[in-house]
């Protein structure tokens, strides 16, 4: 049988179509990713070329539902950030549902950093030690406090990196005084978090998705890393964080591992990236290729077992 998951992200569309096997195990069949930004013009409304982007990339996965012939009942669409906020989340999904039959919902932020931990501990070797599990979208960052049984604390914070480019990356290369503004703010919508871990230290960062799969890029070979996951001391990472931050748009633009879509939006990642890692006294990151989509089949196929 087949199914498929799809992660309506605040800057990037998911579709994963995959085989179920036994024993709840799955093959993938297709990964499909589109960038749409729908926070293009703020996160509280999608405006009219972002709602057409993200229509369109719909469209488009409908017909690789129909050419791999998904059932419709086994289909599920999450939205999440942008599609939690925006005024007109409502008639986003209405239109999709009208013009592609794809019935989305929005979920909670508690739920997708639920999901998000359900996605990582499949490709990263969690021990009994916590770790930080951190995802970062266009919307919000998700943060949970785990261990390979259980979740100890979970929260959504509303400081994806579109809404942090939006507000602070005003300068190219980003000016100093704008990185400052950018940690005094991760300072105060952060408190949450850096509370949780004054009770519930963690060594290591397990990072999902966005800027840690350009971290994985930059600084892994291929070739000789686990397949699922990478692991990069905080140390290694440090000096690359200062040449994204030193760098303009145009040099960036010169990177072969740096993806399009991710070239403006990494600065203010990789100064959330650091200031996570500092203010946690962590001491390495993984980096996780699975993260929500993962989660949502795990819980699926559990469900359906």
């Amino acid at each position: 049988m087949l199914s498929a998951v799809i992660d309506l992200g605040t800057n990037t569309f998911h579709l994963l179509i995959v085989r179920r096997l036994p024993a709840g195990a799955w093959a993938p069949v297709l990964r499909e990713r589109i960038f749409v930004k729908l926070a293009e013009e703020g996160i509280e409304r999608i405006g009219p070329a972002a709602f057409a982007r993200g229509l369109a990339a719909l469209a488009g996965f409908r017909q690789h539902l129909d050419a791999a012939g998904v059932p419709p009942e086994q289909v599920w669409a999450y939205g999440t950030a942008a599609l939690r906020t925006a005024a007109n989340a409502g008639d986003f999904f209405a239109a999709v549902l009208a013009q592609t039959g794809i019935r989305a919902e929005a979920i909670s932020g508690e739920r997708e950093a639920g999901l998000i931990y359900q996605g990582v501990r499949q490709a990263v070797p969690f021990s009994s030690e916590r770790m930080l599990v951190m995802d970062i979208g266009g919307g919000s960052v998700e943060m949970v406090l785990a261990d390979r049984e259980q979740i100890f604390w979970q929260k959504s914070f509303p400081v994806g990196v579109a809404v942090l480019f939006r507000q602070f990356h005003k300068s190219d290369p980003i000016a100093p005084a704008e990185v400052a503004a950018v940690e005094s703010f991760l300072d105060e919508q952060l408190a949450e978090l850096w509370a949780a871990l004054a009770r519930l230290p963690a060594q290591s960062l397990v990072g999902a998705a966005g800027a840690f799969d350009i971290i994985d890029r930059l600084l892994l070979d291929p070739a000789t890393k686990p397949l699922l996951y990478g692991l990069i001391p905080a140390a290694h990472f440090l000096p690359l964080c200062d040449r994204v931050l030193a760098s303009t748009l145009a040099e960036r633009e010169q990177w072969q591992d740096l993806a399009p879509e991710r070239r403006e939006m990494i600065v203010v990642g990789m100064i959330l990236i650091r200031r996570v890692l500092n203010g946690g006294h962590l001491k390495q990151i993984f980096t996780s290729e699975y993260s929500m989509k993962e989660g949502m089949l795990a819980e699926i196929l559990a469900a359906q077992a």
